[in-house]
């Protein structure tokens, strides 16, 4: 049996109907007509398909696809193996960024001393303890995005200060890895598998029986395929949302008023992946004087942000975002809202780039400036 015919029989991928419901939901499809997800199976189940071939690194592995195929078939896991196999025969996806994001993670699984933990300031944190917030590659983006206001520290440092007002210090260590959702996701088992055995020594060294997350990626990475490549985990990973949803029921937290118009992006990790769409909705509605205007593709019908794991930005990425931010600004809201600190890059560079009018903005920011401490 080839490699392609095992990745089709482990995905179950012979269940295709060939009904095209796959293309026709496809963010990438409606910008690049010749990319269609239907046919890379149908290739493939015909052996015609190969690892070389770059529709594979096209694809979003948004999941819009896979919630709507009346098969069932996981169009994005089947992709992410595809990758593996393309990968060890030395062919992969184009690095955005001049490969820099990759080049971080590369130091990553060295002995290195990083200075990650410069953004806590007054944060109060512990060295152990039974909370451990796993910041993520947060500490790098603004250094490779300063031109773009990414506000990815801004976004650690209010996690950190909504953590503190519930009355946790959590763990936040100079030692924690990137979480290897990028190497996974381009083909990179074993780059993966090295960052996750760090992180999970670092974690169960500290103590904790939580690890919070506010970044999708992260979290989908930690509760999906840690446990798949791992066994059980020694430590419960919870994203802030829910963490955070708690604490407000229990009237731990309360909210400044303060007007303004919102609408809601889910990122894709978050909502199709990991199927967390309430949370961050009920946070919002939440907080006095915020309005909340849906987008008429939200959900789990949300359309991706144009482009991950650092690779193949392209022209389709950026019609894709000024779409969605287009249509974010058609509800009338003055600022788009992401959970997603990788989206929240994206649509800034958009806006940037073509002049857009709508504010981009992180939740947790929008959190953090209401807490009433």
């Amino acid at each position: 049996m080839t490699a392609i015919a095992e990745l089709i029989d482990l995905t179950k991928t012979y269940f295709c109907l060939d009904c095209g419901v796959c293309t026709g939901s496809c963010p990438v499809a409606r910008v690049f007509p010749d990319f269609s997800p239907r046919q890379i199976i149908e290739r493939s189940l015909y052996e015609l398909e190969e690892p070389s071939d770059d529709t594979i690194w096209n694809c979003l592995t948004c999941a819009q696809c896979s919630v709507r195929c009346p098969a069932g078939i996981d169009f994005p896991e089947f992709v992410r193996l595809m990758r593996d196999e393309a990968h060890a025969l030395g062919f992969d996806g184009v690095p955005t960024h001049n490969g820099m994001l990759q080049t971080i993670t590369d130091i990553q699984m060295q002995d290195v001393v990083q200075n990650r933990n410069f953004w806590i300031e007054d944060g109060k944190t512990a060295d152990k303890g039974d909370v451990f917030y796993f910041v993520g590659c947060r500490p790098y983006f603004d250094v490779i995005f300063r031109d773009i206001n990414a506000g990815s520290i801004k976004g650690a440092q209010n996690v950190l200060k909504i953590l503190n007002c519930c009355g946790v210090e959590p763990v936040v260590s100079n030692e924690e890895r990137c979480c290897g959702h990028d190497a996974l996701w381009n083909g990179n088992e074993e780059k993966f598998k090295q960052l996750a055995q760090l992180n999970l020594g670092l974690i169960r060294a500290s103590g904790a029986k939580q690890v919070v997350f506010s970044c999708p990626e992260g979290y989908h990475t930690f509760k999906n395929f840690y446990p798949k490549y791992f066994g059980d985990l020694d430590f419960e990973p919870i994203h802030v949302l829910d963490f955070l949803a708690d604490k407000i029921s229990a009237g731990a937290i309360e909210f400044e008023e303060k007007e303004e118009v919102v609408t809601y992006h889910d990122p894709c990790r978050l909502g199709r992946l990991a199927g967390v769409y309430d949370a961050p909705r009920k946070l919002l509605e939440s907080i006095p004087g915020i309005e909340l205007r849906e987008m008429p593709r939200s959900r789990e019908n949300g359309v991706c942000c144009g482009t991950t794991c650092w690779t193949n930005c392209s022209s389709c990425s950026k019609e894709i975002q000024v779409e969605r931010l287009t249509e974010a600004s058609n509800t009338g809201a003055g600022t788009l809202v992401t959970a997603c600190p990788k989206c929240q890059i994206h649509f800034r560079c958009a806006k940037a780039a073509f002049d857009l009018e709508i504010e981009i903005n992180d939740l947790y920011d929008i959190v953090a400036d209401r807490l009433k401490v």
